[in-house]
């Protein structure tokens, strides 16, 4: 759990901004879409892999691949939710004297909110999916109930890694959902 919520909490702290600079910026906009999505195919193995090199094994280098996993997803649906914004409300929060600033927090954002977030709801689901991949470069976590599993022939214990993982991704998805819906219905 600590490595899945460090690598999406790092995540949001690129993947929001990234999201609402690409949203207001035409001319980057087909150049960092094509860099997401082109992260977006690399298999999440592979992307650890890549790390090993790079920094090393351990907690590190998989918070780093888990990071890199979950951006897409967030600025592809921050991008896309506030580009779903009419622009005759932006034009009319201008028109009513609002700072581009109030009109960010009082219209774009409340707007945009149901697609940003389903996108973050879909990078804490993968993120957590893919934090057993972690126990392959010495990260720790419920992989290695399945990689000692598969390597002594232990059913149970893979099992254990197996079904906790997605029960918690499960869960993880219900509580986003849930959330969802209540922080929508404040909006």
């Amino acid at each position: 759990m600590e490595l899945s919520g460090l690598a999406l909490g790092l995540a949001l702290a690129v993947g929001l901004p990234l999201g609402a600079l690409i949203a207001r910026n035409a001319a980057v906009r087909p150049g960092v879409l094509a860099m997401v999505n082109g992260a977006r195919v690399i298999p999440s193995l592979a992307i650890l892999m890549l790390m090993l090199p790079l920094v090393g094994v351990g907690f590190a280098p998989a918070v780093i691949a888990l990071t890199i996993l979950a951006i897409p997803p967030v600025v592809v649906n921050t991008d896309l939710g506030l580009r779903g914004v009419p622009f005759a409300l932006r034009d009319a929060a201008s028109g009513l004297g609002m700072t581009r600033a109030q009109t960010a927090r009082k219209i774009e954002w409340p707007l945009a909110f149901p697609v940003a977030f389903a996108g973050i709801r879909t990078a804490s689901v993968e993120v957590i999916a893919s934090a057993t991949l972690a126990a392959f470069i010495g990260g720790g976590g419920l992989g290695e109930y399945i990689t000692n599993g598969l390597s002594t022939d232990d059913t149970p214990q893979l099992l254990l890694g197996a079904v906790s993982v997605a029960l918690l991704a499960l869960a993880a998805d219900a509580l986003l959902g849930l959330a969802a819906r209540r922080l929508a219905a404040r909006t």
